[in-house]
């Protein structure tokens, strides 16, 4: 991190991954740039990563995505750290920070379409357990996105393996708005 000038502050590394993968996608590299990625291992630690990276600490700008549910922990990470009060989303996104609606691979599934992953995921090799899944009666009956999104959870990296091959799917006039945001902002 020698010479970076801007950390993207992310919950974990499947969203690092995607950031990644769609960054060169378009024709970006990042580390060039002066950008690092850093998973914080969940959302509970931003505070501790904008004192360490933040005006706190190493007086970077800072970026980020996080999961809407977790909007709480952004602010008073934010708050705390002397970077403003009772923020809203949009205070968020002028800092740099952009919320998924679910989370990054909800955000991802509604992109691309249920078809669509379903493609991906059959080209991972898994597609059978998925229609495992499916066939569960917890799963039975609930809508195929839900159930993807159950799929993504389940299995230990799922998350992480197929953030990059779902970036790499994404056209890219449909990438979710929160990417989309954050890299228009770095």
């Amino acid at each position: 991190m020698n010479h970076t000038h801007t950390v993207v502050l992310v919950e974990g590394t499947s969203d690092e991954s995607a950031i990644k993968a769609l960054a060169e996608r378009r024709g970006r590299n990042l580390a060039a740039e002066g950008i690092s990625l850093v998973a914080m291992g969940g959302a509970t630690n931003i505070g501790t990563y904008i004192g360490k990276f933040g005006p706190p600490g190493r007086n970077l700008r800072l970026a980020g995505l996080y999961d809407a549910g977790e909007e709480g922990a952004f602010r008073r990470g934010f708050e705390r750290a002397g970077l403003g009060s009772n923020l809203n989303r949009n205070d968020l996104e002028a800092l740099g920070f952009f919320a998924c609606v679910a989370d990054l691979e909800d955000e991802l599934i509604r992109a691309l379409g249920t078809a669509a992953v379903e493609r991906v995921v059959d080209a991972q090799g898994e597609l059978r357990s998925f229609r495992t899944l499916q066939k569960q009666p917890t799963w039975r009956g609930r809508s195929t996105h839900d159930q993807l999104r159950r799929f993504m959870g389940s299995g230990g990296g799922r998350k992480i393996r197929y953030s990059g091959p779902f970036v790499a799917a994404l056209e890219l006039d449909r990438v979710p708005r929160p990417l989309d945001g954050l890299l228009a902002h770095l």
